[in-house]
């Protein structure tokens, strides 16, 4: 499916056209591996992924590694200064060439046949290589390249070119505000932390986009930032914000945090101390504070499994009330972590109950709103109440617009949740369950 088959809905969700605005994902479509595998192909295929920073490849040779829904990604930095990305896949009997996340190698050797790649992924020797024929050649046998944008130093891949936005063009509303923190100049402050989780990816990816449960569920961000929580939607990417209050947190972590922390000389006042998180379609997020910017990126593994990628990148900053700061930062979040880990598998394991199916939505869970928006729109069976009937997630079976009986509903508006009890059923016999949502 074209990019430009899902743009008029996208903006029609944003200009708050999508009649189930005020509700939220259905149950079933965190744990139904057919769902699972629209996403895969209507989701992530045609979606950008963010593997790196150009700084953590500096040299030729330099590679990073990114798995994702079966596809296995090498970016690496050629003798010419070029940085390029291939699948980690050989041309012969397609065995995986590189095990490590990162590394550097003058070349790329197949352990099974011993087939050689250069750094620009020209396939340059094989053994045998008369036995295979007089229409053989080397030119033919490259790594398959796949397509890498370079966005303010990030490294980003994308699987299938639907002609979607770049990364330049999704994070275009907020590059103003992106500058004075000099992405481009960033080092990473350690390595790649990997934490796998038995929850759907799409819910990590609610709960950081749910500003109301902050004041509920993690008691020392609201004493780091009061209740001063902003949140906005865009077209690809959303923003939520919020002050690191003067006020003396009662918790010695985050009091020295708010001591230590240094005036940033590459800053404007106005973000001296200043929190913003820019999470982007479909599955990754900038975490940005005065002292450093985190990504966190969610990958899908399967319907009920989501491994989470982070690491944490800075300017160059030796004062020792910086690097205090940096520690500081990393306990605060090391908590707040675990209490998000505690909320999404309470979610998950209720959501396997059969009395839940949908639930409202808050006109001030806009994040969310847009998100669960999207999702309906490049996949309308996100609209059921229940799983339709195995098959549904064939190619052919995927249609866009969801023109047939099967997808529409029969609506008179699309009111507010509290004008609409429920959204309106599916005529019998068409796959929705009756009754209001649990």
């Amino acid at each position: 499916m074209r990019w430009s088959g899902v743009r008029d809905v996208v903006q029609g969700v944003l200009a708050g056209n999508d009649p189930d605005a005020g509700w939220s994902l259905p149950a079933w479509t965190y744990a139904d591996p057919e769902f699972f595998a629209a996403e895969v192909e209507r989701i992530f295929r045609p979606s950008w992924q963010i593997v790196c920073h150009d700084s953590d490849i500096p040299a030729p040779g330099d590679f990073h590694t990114l798995d994702i829904i079966g596809e296995s990604v090498i970016v690496m930095r050629g003798d010419d200064g070029v940085v390029r990305a291939f699948t980690n896949v050989c041309r012969h009997r397609g065995a995986r060439i590189v095990d490590a996340s990162s590394g550097c190698a003058k070349k790329l050797v197949c352990p099974y046949h011993g087939w050689a790649y250069a750094q620009d992924g020209r396939l340059t020797g094989v053994p045998m290589k008369a036995s295979y024929g007089d229409a053989f050649t080397l030119a033919d046998h490259g790594l398959t390249p796949v397509e890498i944008e370079q966005w303010q130093g990030f490294l980003f891949v994308r699987l299938r070119d639907d002609g979607g936005p770049s990364v330049a063009q999704m994070m275009a509303p907020y590059a103003e505000e992106i500058a004075p923190y000099r992405f481009a100049d960033l080092h990473a402050l350690g390595r790649v932390t990997l934490r796998p989780r038995a929850v759907n990816w799409k819910n990590i990816g609610d709960n950081y986009s749910d500003g109301l449960h902050i004041a509920v569920a993690h008691p020392g961000l609201k004493r780091l930032m009061g209740d001063g929580y902003g949140v906005e939607a865009s077209a690809h990417a959303d923003k939520m914000w919020g002050p690191i209050l003067d006020r003396p947190s009662t918790n010695l972590s985050e009091r020295a945090y708010q001591h230590f922390l240094p005036q940033v000389p590459h800053l404007p006042a106005e973000r001296q101390r200043l929190w913003t998180y820019y999470k982007l379609w479909p599955n990754f997020a900038f975490d940005i504070y005065p002292d450093q910017v985190d990504f966190m990126q969610w990958l899908p593994v399967s319907p009920t499994q989501t491994l989470i990628r982070e690491i944490s990148y800075a300017i160059p900053d030796d004062r020792r009330e910086m690097r205090a700061a940096r520690y500081l930062n990393w306990r605060i979040n090391r908590q707040v972590n675990a209490e998000d880990t505690e909320l999404v598998g309470r979610v998950q394991a209720g959501m396997a109950s059969a009395s839940f199916t949908v639930g409202p939505l808050s006109e001030q869970e806009v994040a969310l709103r847009h998100f669960c928006g999207r999702v309906r729109a490049v996949i309308p069976q996100a609209r059921l109440h229940r799983a339709p009937g195995t098959g549904w997630s064939s190619p052919h079976s995927l249609p866009f617009n969801g023109g047939d009986r099967g997808m529409e509903r029969s609506r008179t508006d699309s009111a507010s949740p509290a004008a609409r009890p429920h959204p309106t059923p599916f005529p019998e016999g068409e796959g929705l369950s009756k009754g209001s949502p649990s």
